[in-house]
Order: structure tokens, then sequence, then C-alpha cells
């Protein structure tokens, strides 16, 4: 609450870095990537009565609302609307902040909270207000808040806002009038913004990094902390790159042999000291705390968190000595222990990085990085090739990590559209039950069904029975109950 008692005006950023922002029919409220546009600022109003709540007021003046309208008819959640309410008092309008980690969760009067939704249409983009009762949506109510300026000349932006609903005004306008501070989360402020390091995982399927000390990143044998050391030629040193797709910043995870990410923690390394634990996590869902984002400085990279701290290797006597940890380097002393070397060490025949839409260096910058000792492979030519050519097909998980299972929902008629992609999840259960369950976790939906399709007549058929063994990769489709298309479901022993 003390972030909020000093904050004129706030951007909120959820956990799919979308920020909440005001929809132009001032009634709506959604999320968008474009933390930039002026309705992506909500005024921050102290109550009188209640220093622990606060009201949130939109660009075009209304409030951030949690109603009473169900969202979809029979599913969880409620809207959250722009309203303008008769009564000042009225608890719908209040909010109170609660601090979790370096995020915070938005409490409405009933007791719900905030939520940012993903999946599919039309839960993509909304914003409801609701109980997080499933483990795999618990982050959906966390929020990054941020401090912005309000511009002095207020009124005239409030003019062209009004303006700009009968033409075509842009935000750039906007921006030009008064642009927002840097962004400045709870705990950290972001630092500066600096070259994309990007290119030093250009082609890269596996690195190894290196710190100032040359020692080696690893991930440890007891399959949690991570550590450092001189050996880097063994398993524990090696990192898969996993690039994430469809981002608008340049974001990558690392996954170590164990199968588990290289993950910024909330817990503290030592109590009163700055600087939090870095370990191997295997989250239920893949969320910001697994994600890092290059910066390149000369030839070296820094790994940052989305909340500005960085990958650091600690020297010193022991605890320290042989110790990672993310934190912001703010003594000069400190501020080599961020740089890393990274050593390429299985390659790509492709890189995932043309689907993000990267620039890719001239010819000249090219053939710089490839002679620098920190991006060519370590493997001899021949072993690379041989291990390149199954390198873009992914491999199947684990036993010990389950199947993989695709999923699309299907609209009330039981179809799907092609152009949307499939999502997938994790799943170690062979039980039909169990996997319904996890995927109305996933989905956010209430009394499913799990369907496959028919290759013989294209129908959809309710699974019934146990999963197929030896963990194969499914294809499934997600219908409700309730849709007309579950009305034509053969019933329980009809053949195909």
């Amino acid at each position: 609450m003390e972030f909020f008692n000093k904050a004129k005006a706030v951007k909120l950023r959820s956990h799919l870095d979308k920020y909440l922002v005001a929809g132009e029919d001032q009634q709506t409220v959604r999320q968008s990537r474009n933390g930039e546009a002026r309705k992506a600022r909500w005024l921050v109003e102290l109550v009188e009565s209640n220093a622990h709540v606060v009201r949130l007021k939109s660009c075009h003046g209304r409030y951030l609302t949690a109603t009473n309208a169900p969202f979809l008819l029979g599913m969880t959640g409620k809207r959250v609307l722009q309203t303008v309410p008769d009564d000042e008092r009225d608890l719908s309008i209040e909010w109170q902040p609660i601090r979790d980690g370096f995020q915070i969760k938005l409490r409405a009067f009933a007791g719900t909270y905030l939520r940012a939704n993903g999946a599919t249409p039309p839960w993509r983009n909304s914003v409801t207000h609701d109980s997080p009762y499933a483990t795999s949506t618990h982050n959906w109510v966390l929020w990054e808040a941020v401090a912005v300026d309000v511009p002095e000349n207020e009124s005239l932006t409030d003019y062209l806002t009004m303006v700009s609903s009968f033409s075509s005004v842009s935000d750039d306008i906007f921006s030009e009038l008064g642009s927002p501070v840097p962004f400045q989360s709870i705990n950290s402020p972001r630092l500066p913004r600096n070259k994309s390091g990007m290119d030093l995982f250009l082609n890269a399927k596996a690195v190894r990094l290196r710190s100032h000390q040359d020692k080696y990143l690893l991930a440890d044998e007891d399959e949690g902390s991570v550590t450092q050391s001189r050996n880097g030629s063994c398993k524990n040193a090696r990192w898969t790159v996993e690039f994430v797709g469809g981002s608008e910043d340049n974001i990558i995870r690392l996954k170590s042999c164990y199968g588990k990410y290289l993950t910024a923690s909330n817990q503290a390394f030592l109590l009163g000291m700055t600087g939090n634990k870095v370990l191997q996590t295997m989250p239920m869902r893949l969320d910001s705390s697994v994600e890092w984002e290059p910066i390149r400085e000369g030839n070296h990279v820094k790994l940052k968190t989305l909340y500005g701290h960085f990958l650091r290797a600690n020297g010193g006597l022991p605890p320290w000595r042989n110790s990672v940890t993310h934190d912001i380097p703010h003594r000069t002393a400190t501020q080599s222990w961020i740089l890393w070397d990274v050593h390429v060490v299985e390659i790509l025949v492709e890189s995932p990085l043309a689907k993000l839409a990267l620039p890719i260096p001239n010819s000249d910058s090219f053939a710089s990085e490839l002679s620098s000792p920190s991006t060519h492979s370590t493997k001899s030519p021949s072993f690379s090739r041989q291990e390149s050519s199954d390198s873009l097909v992914s491999s199947p998980p684990r036993s010990g990590d389950g199947r993989i299972i695709y999923y699309h929902i299907a609209d009330e008629f039981g179809y799907v559209d092609d152009a949307m992609e499939e999502l997938c999840i994790t799943f170690k259960g062979s039980g039909v039950d169990e996997l319904t369950s996890r995927l109305e976790e996933e989905t956010g939906l209430d009394d499913i069904i799990v369907c496959s399709r028919s290759p013989l007549n294209g129908k959809l058929y309710p699974l019934r029975l146990q999963l197929p063994p030896n963990n194969v990769t499914m294809h499934v489709l997600v219908v409700q109950s309730s849709s007309k298309a579950a009305k034509y479901f053969p019933k329980a022993g009809t053949p195909l």
C-alpha cells in the first residue's frame, strides 16, 4: 500500500506481459502490449475512510469497477468495467493492494481478485475478478505496478482525448505532450535499455555460461540449486536455450540437464542481505520467473529478469563463494559480477530468431562474432552437423516428465478455427478424469468434455477409456458439456 500512497498514477502489467488498458468505448477493460498508450495509465485515488484501499481512474475519468455481471454464463469470473457510480462510497470501485513478492494482487470488496486471463478467445486479453482456486492460475492475479508521471498540461491532454473520440488523433500526440518516466517496479527501478544480446544466442540449441571468475554456471546434482564451477566440460554446465515465441521483447529460457528451468526466485539468499536465490525449477505454468532478457555489453552478456534484476556470479568467502543470485549491482566493484561469456556448444540448422523477426547482423559483424571465442561451437564440425540434423524436431519428454497434450477449445457447435495455434500442457497421469481436471485448471472453464476427432468421419468423440500408454503425444479438443455439440455425442459403449 505504501507504493500507492506515493504514486499519482500507475500502469499495471499482468503475468502475460500485457498492460491493463481502458477500452475506447469507455466501458470495457482489457489487456494490451501497448504500455505507452495513455489508456494504460490509471490515476490513483486514496480513500479517506479506509487507508488500505485505493480507487483507480481511467483516462476517460471512469473507475475500475468489480461488477456482479458474469463474464460468461456458467463460468467463474465476473466482469471488470469502467463505470461512474452514483455513490462515491460504492465498494465496487475500491481495491485493496496486497503485496506478493515483487508483485501485487488487487482484491475487490467481495474477496475476489483482479485477474488477467489468457488462453483462446473469448478469454484472451480479457480481465475479470475471481478467486484463483486452481494452482495453475494463481499467477493470473499477480500484477507488476509501474509508477508514471502525470503531465503538467493534463487539461490539454484531456481535450485531445475528447477530440480523439471524433477523429483519428493517435497516441503519438499524447506521447509528445508528456512521456511517462522509465518503468519502475515496486522494488527495483529498471536500468536503461541497452543493446540486445540475442545475437550471442544465434543458432544456439545449448550454451555454457562463464562468469567473470572463469567459472561456469552449473545445475547442481540436487536438481534444485545452481552454483559455479571451473569444470565446464560436465553435462551440468550445459543449458538448453528456448526462445520465447510471440514475445515483443527478446526473451529466452534456459533449461538444465535435469529438464528444469533457470529460475529467479523470491527467496532471499541470506536474511538481511541483497540478492535472491537462483534455482532450477519446473513450474506448473511457465511464468516470468523463468524468462531472461540477454543484454549485450561488449563481448559479454547480462541476463536480466523482467523485474530489472540481473543474474549474478558471487565471489568472496563462503557462503558467497560460488553462489549464484539475482540482484541489481549498485556498487561499481560488483558491476562485472553480472557479466557472462556465452559459449555455444550445440547449434540449430535454422535459428528460431527468424520467427521472432529479429534483425540479422551485417556480414562484417556476423563474421567477427563467429571468430569470437564466446560464440563458436566447442564441438567438432562433424559432431555438430550430426546433432543439428534433428535439432529442429523437439524430442519427446522423458517418462518422468509426462506426455505432451495438445488441445484446442471448440466453439458452441464443436468447430475449431484451424488458424488458431494449438495450446499444450505436460501431463503425467493416465486417466481421462485427471486430464479433464487439469484442462479445466488450464482453460478456466468448468464442466468440460475432452474429445478426440475420429479419423474416419471427422466427428468428435468423448474420451472415456484410459489414455494411450508410453507417454504418447496426444491431440484433443475441449468441448463444454452445455454446448450444442455435446448433445450429439454418442453414449458410452457406442462404437465409432
